[in-house]
């Protein structure tokens, strides 16, 4: 036994406290002073944003050495599953491995005639990160594209009416950049329909409309622990459901497959594990091992979900500080209006902003290129709105696909957007920089 603090600790247990009081310690001298240079330290468009408390999670999950999904695991699945209000919260190890679990979970045969089978049609955005739709090309589904606004960088809601035909089935699109796209007109098409939606959430953590949660109106939503996103686990991801039925089909995707639904280190949860018949296997084969779905291996490590045990804590003030640092570039950026376009929320929304978004206007007497080469040059991060116009790439440009009208609008995306960044980890110098080379570049300083 050993002394700690007054109290008497079986030595392993004392040595643990001891460690996690050096690490705090350790954090405080590596990371908690934070210089700022102008014009030699970057400003990044996004990035981690951490305390002591992810450090000592970090540690102490790996000191279980459990290594594969545990109690940190279970704790961050109820308590942001409790966050959304919603049953069912399944951690994968990427927010482009939770669409892929999501949008195959709806081609499971246990869904019956609602099933997805090839040849379906999935309503989508070219404007988008690339694997928001290529789980619609993998499961040999068809996309069908509608062009988006500028402004919100959402679906254009008359042509999310005019993509419904005979085939369709899904819509599946992101949330762009924090900002919701029009619920009122995807949910009356979901109803009217009966279409399955999925939300890709993974920029938009927090955001509401109509005071409601994002990620909470679909039959699934995603969401990335990416550390550019509102919350990491350096690698990272969840699906979100409140279908039970649908949550039992996303965990035997994830769990290669397989029909139990056993948590790990558990057994004859459901009491029949030799009592079963399935397929052409022997009566009574163990249930552990019968595999219902063509699944994966997509689970997370208890050292990832530590940290996002930590990081699920800082949420409501990590997005109110992405929200004061929007509303400061705004200020800061309205009186170049007349060259720049600005970012603006779809009515009825409360973005829980990703990044700053701006379209050089086509008048402006300069190019995205331009901006974004003297942003870079002075140190301010720069990303385009992803992949501009996803059916202008190598591996799109020959997929089976159908387009509502024109991209025109998703053309320029790709030809004059930009954003930079508004996460938490932006100071008050940092933001005066970019409000700065802004100024210097819009004036015509550009030595």
């Amino acid at each position: 036994m050993a002394k700690l603090n007054g109290e008497h600790l079986p030595i392993a247990d004392a040595l643990r406290e001891q460690i996690a009081a050096l690490v705090r310690r350790y954090y405080h001298e590596k990371y908690s002073a934070r210089s700022f240079y102008p014009g030699r330290d970057l400003v990044h468009y996004a990035g981690r944003v951490f305390d002591a408390e992810e450090l000592c999670n970090l540690i102490d999950a790996s000191l279980d050495f459990f290594l594969t999904a545990n109690r940190y695991a279970e704790r961050f699945e109820a308590e942001f599953a409790a966050y959304l209000g919603l049953s069912n919260a399944l951690l994968v190890n990427s927010g482009s491995s939770a669409n892929l679990v999501a949008l195959t979970s709806l081609t499971s045969h246990k869904l019956g005639e609602r099933r997805l089978k090839p040849g379906d049609e999935v309503v989508t955005v070219a404007a988008a990160f690339p694997t928001t739709v290529a789980p619609i090309v993998q499961n040999n589904l068809v996309p069908v594209f509608v062009d988006v606004n500028l402004g919100d960088y959402t679906a254009l809601p008359e042509q999310l009416f005019e993509a419904i035909g005979p085939k369709t089935r899904a819509i599946m699109m992101a949330h762009t950049l924090g900002v919701p796209f029009n619920l009122d007109v995807v949910m009356e098409l979901v109803q009217k329909y009966d279409l399955w939606l999925i939300e890709d959430n993974c920029d938009s953590l927090g955001s509401r409309y109509r005071g409601q949660l994002t990620g909470t109106f679909g039959h699934f939503s995603t969401v990335s622990f990416y550390p550019a996103h509102h919350i990491t686990m350096g690698e990272g991801g969840c699906v979100v459901t409140n279908d039970d039925i649908l949550g039992r089909i996303a965990g035997s995707i994830r769990d290669w497959g397989r029909d139990c639904y056993c948590a790990g280190g558990e057994s004859n949860t459901c009491g029949k594990r030799f009592s079963q018949q399935f397929g052409g296997l022997p009566y009574g084969y163990d249930h552990k091992y019968v595999y219902s779905h063509i699944g994966y291996n997509l689970k997370v490590t208890d050292m990832q979900a530590a940290v996002g045990c930590a990081q699920l804590n800082k949420l409501d003030t990590f997005i109110a500080r992405r929200r004061a640092n929007f509303d400061w570039l705004m200020e800061m950026l309205r009186p170049y209006e007349d060259r720049l376009l600005l970012p603006r929320p779809v009515p009825n929304s409360e973005p829980a902003w990703f990044g700053f978004v701006i379209t050089v206007r086509e008048r402006a007497g300069f190019t995205r290129n331009d901006l974004a080469r003297f942003l870079e040059a002075n140190r301010v991060e720069t990303r385009n709105l992803f992949s501009g116009n996803l059916l202008r790439h190598p591996a799109y440009e020959a997929i089976p696909h159908r387009v509502v009208r024109d991209l025109a609008n998703t053309d320029r995306v790709m030809n004059n957007t930009l954003f930079v960044g508004v996460y938490p980890g932006l100071d008050q110098a940092r933001l005066d920089h970019v409000a700065e080379v802004f100024a210097r570049f819009m004036r015509g300083d550009r030595a």
